[in-house]
């Protein structure tokens, strides 16, 4: 049998799956292994089925001299040195295109309730604020039909959310380090930051993306548009971001993504009216995540019977 260590509890049968063809580690707290114990428990392990909150670094992978593979439960895998890993012989396997539609959902509604102004009413009514039955200029919002849409990073998730932007009849524009073959108009960044009522980030945390919406980019969008990003929090400058929604560059944003995670309890947007705030959902429904633990697990198997994967990183 092979030797694997699983870094979180799975939904549906999976783990049930693998325990037939493997001695299963697996650490069942929510909260991530700390690295030493990570590390002590990967040394003898064959294979490594982690998920996002688990940095896999060169320290931790010198010392899984065995390893085979490592499947990771997510779509991102810069939480991996994938190139150092690789070049150990070990494989690297994730899980696209299954997390794509409900992201984008998500990353629709993180417009429709920033736009809409839907968590701030929520509250309001919570709170007991709410006084006057309706009058005219109460809690006014942004129309989202018909609007120019700004996606940054035209991958599987900017298109399926560019399929969704037709059916709100929305302009379309995009930024993308390769032109795609899409029903929208491609534009350099600056000029979809000046154009756009809704920037949409949605492209991968990689050297060139890591704070690519900083003060100036912020500085460039329009007063009432708002900026949305489902991806990874550390393409936006989250301090530049508060200043812009505090200063009124721009009208609001919805986040689902940090730079730090958990957000920490004392970040200044916990206290914006004008910000949406999720706690990393963009995945998370029953379906797609049972098909992550389902793709992550066949993932595993396949490597470690020497078969091909599912989904392989390569460079």
């Amino acid at each position: 049998m092979f030797n694997i260590l699983v870094t979180k509890e799975l939904p549906g049968d999976w783990l049930g799956l693998l325990g037939k063809e493997c001695k299963i580690d697996l650490w069942k707290d929510v909260y991530p292994p700390p690295k030493q114990c990570l590390m002590q428990h990967i040394k003898d392990k064959d294979g490594a089925l982690v998920t996002l909150t688990e940095k896999i670094d060169k320290e931790i992978i010198d010392v899984a001299s065995k390893l085979k593979v490592i499947s990771t439960y997510s779509v991102g895998y810069d939480h991996i040195d994938v190139r150092y890993a690789i070049s150990k012989g070990i494989i690297i396997t994730y899980t696209p295109e299954v997390l794509t539609e409900a992201t984008a959902d998500l990353i629709f509604g993180l417009i429709l309730a920033s736009a809409r102004r839907i968590a701030e009413g929520d509250r309001v009514i919570r709170k007991g604020q709410w006084n006057t039955p309706w009058y005219p200029t109460f809690m006014l919002g942004r129309e989202v039909f018909g609007k120019t849409i700004g996606i940054i990073g035209m991958g599987r998730i900017g298109k399926a959310v560019l399929r969704r932007a037709k059916g709100f009849s929305m302009r379309v524009v995009y930024y993308s380090r390769e032109r795609h073959n899409v029903d929208a108009e491609y534009l350099n960044l600056d000029e979809l930051l000046k154009t756009s009522d809704f920037v949409i980030v949605s492209a991968e945390l990689n050297e060139l993306t890591y704070h690519m919406i900083n003060e100036d980019k912020l500085r460039l969008m329009k007063k009432d548009s708002f900026l949305i990003n489902a991806s990874r929090g550390k393409i936006v400058d989250e301090k530049a971001l508060i200043k812009a929604l505090t200063e009124g560059w721009i009208a609001g944003a919805g986040l689902d993504v940090f730079e730090n995670e958990p957000l920490p309890r004392d970040s200044k947007l916990v206290n914006l009216e004008n910000v949406v705030l999720t706690p990393h959902l963009g995945s998370a429904t029953v379906e797609t995540r049972e098909r992550m633990a389902e793709i992550a697990t066949k993932n595993l198997l396949l490597a470690l019977k020497g078969e091909k994967p599912i989904y392989e990183v390569r460079f």
